[in-house]
């Protein structure tokens, strides 16, 4: 097995993480902060649009199961990547579409997967493409929210009809 890290946003974290729980080659998803400067920041601090992060999910993959291309694949399905700073009703820096690299390798890859998937959509791609400078983990009521709140009215309403429409429950 060969552990690789992916840190992508595409609005809540919630969905995102529900989206790559429990998928072929998923290690683990981890709902949190990047791509911003403050340090350590709090979910509040995040929401005000203010410390530059977005909610985002760190996924560690096996690649003898599922590739970076593949990742970000069934990440662009997952949320509107045409969208600035929105996803659904949720508004704000802090949703943007977002992949944050740690590697060249993952830079060139992710960019020619946007070059392949603008071909999708009718409008342009406004996925940002940055180098990770930190993570951090939101806090532990953030994590595997959709597994511990299935009937809850976000789940409800966003994350499941989200996981229907790809095959994912």
């Amino acid at each position: 097995m060969k552990k690789e890290t992916a840190i992508l946003g595409g609005g809540c974290f919630w969905c995102v993480e529900a989206v790559f729980e429990n998928r072929p080659g998923i290690l683990s998803a981890v709902s949190g902060y990047a791509g911003g400067k403050k340090v350590n920041p709090s979910y509040e601090e995040v929401c005000t649009g203010t410390t530059g992060h977005a909610e985002v999910v760190r996924i560690e993959y096996d690649t003898a199961v599922i590739s970076y291309g593949e990742v970000l694949g069934l990440f662009f399905k997952a949320h509107d990547p045409t969208s600035l700073n929105r996803q659904g009703a949720d508004t704000g820096t802090q949703y943007r579409s977002i992949i944050l690299y740690s590697s060249p390798e993952q830079k060139k890859e992710a960019e020619a997967v946007i070059t392949e998937t603008r071909k999708y959509f009718s409008r342009p791609l406004v996925t940002e493409v940055a180098e990770l400078d930190a993570f951090y983990a939101a806090e532990d009521h953030h994590q595997d929210y959709y597994a511990k709140n299935p009937n809850g009215g976000y789940c409800t309403f966003v994350i499941r009809p989200k996981l229907k429409k790809l095959g994912l429950e």
